[in-house]
């Protein structure tokens, strides 16, 4: 089959399958004479199990690490396990960092007053120098938020 029907049989769109072969992520597509990619039954089979992976918020990296234990008939169900907990790790700790963004901009916004008036809380905190240049952008501010009668 043809990319287009390679993409829409795997979910994966032919820019991906492309580039996924450009980064060596999926092996380069058989080709015809005239030069235009070819596709198999085993390799939509393998862009599925991609497009699941990347669905599932593996990176490139994590998912070419799962395609070559999906492909090590050897392998050991216990390297799986171990890379699937460390994503679950790694979500976690993204969530508890996009749940600690939420709460700061939350308090930001409570102590807007929302009004025709141009002062902002929320655009002065984001401008505010000093030591919150060292924290990571997500961080929240205790210090600044008290002159804005929310903390």
């Amino acid at each position: 089959m043809n990319i287009g029907a390679a993409a829409k049989a795997s979910g994966v769109s032919a820019k991906m399958i492309r580039y996924y072969e450009e980064t060596g992520l999926i092996p380069p597509a058989a080709r015809t004479d005239a030069g235009y990619r070819v596709y198999s039954e085993q390799d939509v089979h393998m862009l599925r199990f991609i497009r699941r992976a990347r669905d599932l918020g593996f990176s490139v990296e994590g998912i070419n690490e799962l395609l070559g234990l999906w492909r090590d008939r050897s392998r050991q169900s216990a390297d799986v396990k171990r890379l699937a907990l460390a994503h679950v790790a790694d979500l976690r700790r993204k969530i508890a960092e996009l749940e600690e963004m939420a709460a700061t901009l939350e308090t930001l916004a409570s102590a807007c007053h929302g009004n025709a008036r141009p002062d902002c809380p929320i655009l002065s905190e984001l401008e505010a120098p000093g030591e919150d240049a060292k924290r990571p952008a997500h961080a929240s501010s205790a210090r600044g938020l008290s002159r804005f009668g929310a903390a």
